[in-house]
């Protein structure tokens, strides 16, 4: 199984099911303003929402991921995440 698994939802909505000590789920929205401003063009809106999941992941517990929230909400707490489309560490090929 996947440790996280990105479903559409609509086009500004994703279901998230990440899989890792427990299983959490989470439904993110990610507008065109916020796309175009994290990924640059890079990615796309689900490469942006793993990557993104990612990045968490390496930051805190699973269980303090919000369980809804709008993507660029993570700068306010990392921000560090304004830089997403550009951190080569996170590889979301898998």
């Amino acid at each position: 199984m996947k440790l996280i698994a990105v479903q559409k939802i609509n086009e500004n909505e994703f279901y998230v099911r990440i899989n890792k000590d427990t299983e959490t789920y989470h439904i993110v929205t990610v507008s065109d303003e916020a796309h175009e401003n994290l990924a640059a063009g890079d990615l796309t809106k689900e490469q942006l929402v793993k990557k993104s999941f990612l990045f968490l992941l390496q930051k805190e517990n699973q269980s303090s991921i919000l369980k809804k929230f709008h993507i660029e909400e993570i700068e306010k707490y990392f921000p560090e995440f304004s830089n997403i489309a550009k951190i080569g560490w996170i590889d979301i090929s898998g």
